[in-house]
């Protein structure tokens, strides 16, 4: 068994199956990416594996059973999901947003090293440590969440759409700091709308279309694709 293996997902919004049937599987250690169409279901992946949504199939990590587990126990599981749109507490600090990712029990002594670790990652949020959450750029807002999740020492990043809405020049910064994460062991899951970033920063990828995937393969294997190339990187044959 993989370290995540997913087994038959399914999402449903009252009528509507949003997921169906999905199979994934991520290897420890890997960056995997889910690329697809707006609405192709990849954003709900995230949350049923997250246990924010409820879903059917099964989720195992890490030799343990979470189909049933609610999020507090995926969390203490090691899964921490960033979710699209970020979701920081804006009337929090900086710091105290952080905090909230380690809100699992950790010691003072833990949290005092995470938090040191979180701003040697993210300088600039060092800088803004006791401005509140709300204040800050969505550049900022993105390092903040990513590093609330890390705080939570999670053995399994879920990513949802980790550039919407940045600068290309925040975005490249957001992604040297995934890539970074990814060299510390953290096996990373992202769902990415840039597609070409999301292929060229991970090892394998799904490509998922109408709650479905249609295609898997190497990463660089993808990006060669004629179909991948003309539906998702604005290539024509």
């Amino acid at each position: 068994m993989s370290f995540l293996d997913v087994q038959s997902l399914s999402v449903r919004y009252g009528g509507i199956r949003a997921v169906r049937d999905v199979d994934i599987r991520v290897e420890e250690g890997e960056t995997v990416a889910l690329i697809g169409a707006n609405g192709a279901g990849k954003s709900s992946m995230l949350n049923a594996i997250s246990g924010l949504l409820d879903h059917g199939g099964h989720v195992y990590f890490d030799g343990a059973n979470l189909t049933t587990q609610p999020v507090f126990e995926r969390v203490r599981c090691g899964i921490s999901l960033v979710p699209e749109g970020r979701g920081v507490f804006g009337r929090l600090t900086v710091e105290e947003n952080l905090l909230m990712g380690a809100y699992l029990g950790s010691s003072r002594q833990d949290q005092e090293s995470d938090l040191c670790r979180m701003y040697e990652f993210f300088p600039r949020l060092k800088e803004r440590r006791r401005q509140t959450g709300g204040t800050l750029s969505g550049g900022e807002q993105q390092m903040l969440a990513i590093g609330r999740a890390l705080m939570a020492r999670p053995k399994l990043l879920l990513l949802d759409e980790p550039s919407m809405g940045l600068a290309p020049i925040m975005v490249e910064k957001i992604f040297e700091v995934i890539r970074g994460v990814s060299k510390t062991g953290v096996t990373i899951l992202l769902v990415e709308q840039n597609a070409r970033l999301a292929l060229e920063s991970s090892q394998r990828a799904y490509v998922m279309e109408s709650g479905e995937l249609s295609m898997t393969d190497e990463s660089r294997s993808l990006l060669q694709s004629p179909k991948v190339r003309a539906s998702y990187l604005g290539e024509a044959d």
